[in-house]
């Protein structure tokens, strides 16, 4: 870490003295929440909103945070909570987690994916559990804890848990951060969710690839199964598929020498292949198709030639000398309005980023080098706003199971990451250096 202002390293010195809080909650306790909140079923497309609303609600109400529910979009309920700061004229902190889940295959499940079941190991077996279940119920017991120890935080905190993160967030994170409620919360500083470390070592995310995925679809004379064509919609649909598995290999290869991290090339995968005549009986054998399409699921990270991928598909992948075409379903600038990568500062010149790594280290953590999150989370709709946002899930010697089955986290991470929130919420809450222009106030 580089020097840092004098006012930061005060208040550093005064966090590190406080190693851990004595909590009057056992960790049983503690466990017994986290389950409770698993276990409602909030996977999409149903997600069970309100009755995930009702428990963060009750949760509120028990540490005597002001609440509030607000839906943006009908039947898509967002809730923010608020501890209000001895100062309110200081940037607020938000805290963001999402309260919905990816579906299940319950089959392939060993344990009942929304029954929270702790096995003997540990280990917490949930939908959610690492994505992002945890975060939300750690900041809260974090609160928890820092309440029982009668710490006042000088920076109003917000709490957000919003609806539809893993359908892309247009209803939940991005309608919050455009609204004029977010303007009044005078937010300086945004913390979200990160991945899990099979390592010892806790990861963080400053930036995030942007989604680019492309419908690539080509046409040519239908025909005879025998007959050899020029042209057909499968040939020249192959030969682009061809393409792309090339400059997929390519970027995969610096992954794979450790030339670059995950988050750091631009990903190409192959989401469906759509093509062939069908009949009442199923596909027809001997007829060549006259169309045939395949979409392909493309993360581009800030620092890419976003333009340059768009002319190659273009010029290589869908070329019209193919009798090719290309849409995009979805495309995110890599870049602001002012054509710089959208990133979070992780030098001096950001001091959450500073607050953040000591915090984790008083409290007994490891950090690792700071990364681009490989996939896109509800943090890009904040920093899109100029506003440093940062990826952040404390959850060391853990697999990663986002999405996957079997998705579980061991309750003693979960427990030590609360005590990791703890640490990271105090700095941050005690951090009196302005930040930016103070804007106008809420009436949460």
């Amino acid at each position: 870490m580089e020097t840092l202002p004098i006012s930061l390293k005060n208040t550093i010195i005064s966090i590190t003295l406080i190693f851990f809080i004595t909590s009057k909650a056992s960790s049983s306790e503690i466990i017994s929440r986290f389950q409770e909140y698993l276990r409602i079923n909030t996977a999409q497309p149903n997600p069970n909103y309100y009755e995930a609303t009702d428990f963060i609600l009750s949760q509120a109400k028990s540490l005597s945070l002001e609440s509030q529910v607000i839906e943006f979009v009908n039947k898509k309920p967002l809730i923010l909570l608020k501890w209000p700061g001895l100062n309110p004229d200081l940037p607020s902190i938000l805290l963001n987690s999402h309260t919905d889940v990816v579906p299940v295959e319950t089959h392939k499940w060993v344990h009942q994916p929304f029954a929270a079941h702790l096995d003997s190991n540990g280990d917490i077996f949930a939908r959610g559990s690492q994505d992002m279940k945890c975060v939300g119920l750690q900041y809260l017991e974090a609160i928890r804890k820092l309440k029982e120890s009668k710490f006042e935080p000088t920076r109003t905190i917000y709490l957000s848990f919003v609806p539809d993160e893993e359908i892309g967030g247009h209803d939940g994170a991005e309608k919050l951060a455009d609204s004029d409620m977010f303007e009044k919360m005078n937010v300086a500083i945004v913390l979200d969710e990160g991945l899990a470390s099979p390592g010892e070592k806790y990861r963080t995310f400053y930036a995030e690839r942007s989604p680019m995925w492309t419908v690539i679809k080509a046409t040519g004379a239908p025909g005879h199964g025998a007959k050899l064509y020029d042209n057909t919609a499968m040939e020249n649909l192959l030969k682009s598929i061809e393409s792309v598995r090339r400059f997929r290999a390519s970027q995969f290869d610096m992954v794979k020498a450790g030339l670059k991290a995950e988050g750091e090339v631009i990903s190409v995968n192959m989401a469906y292949l759509k093509a062939g005549t069908q009949s009442p009986t199923g596909f027809v054998m001997n007829m060549q198709p006259s169309e045939a399409e395949a979409g392909f699921d493309i993360r581009v990270p800030p620092t890419a030639d976003q333009v340059a991928l768009e002319r190659r598909i273009a010029e290589e992948w869908a070329p019209a000398s193919r009798n090719m075409t290309f849409e995009f379903k979805q495309k995110v600038s890599v870049l602001d309005k002012s054509g710089n990568p959208i990133l979070t500062a992780t030098d001096s010149s950001n001091p959450w980023w500073g607050l953040l790594e000591e915090a984790v280290r008083s409290a007994g953590g490891k950090l690792g080098k700071p990364e681009i999150f490989p996939a896109s989370t509800d943090a890009r709709y904040f920093r899109r706003k100029g506003l440093p946002a940062i990826g952040f899930s404390p959850m060391a010697n853990t697999p990663i199971l986002l999405h996957d089955h079997n998705e579980f986290l061991n309750q003693e991470e979960y427990v030590k990451g609360v005590d990791i929130y703890v640490s990271i919420i105090r700095a941050y809450a005690s951090y009196k250096e302005e930040t930016k222009p103070t804007a106008a106030k809420d009436e949460l």
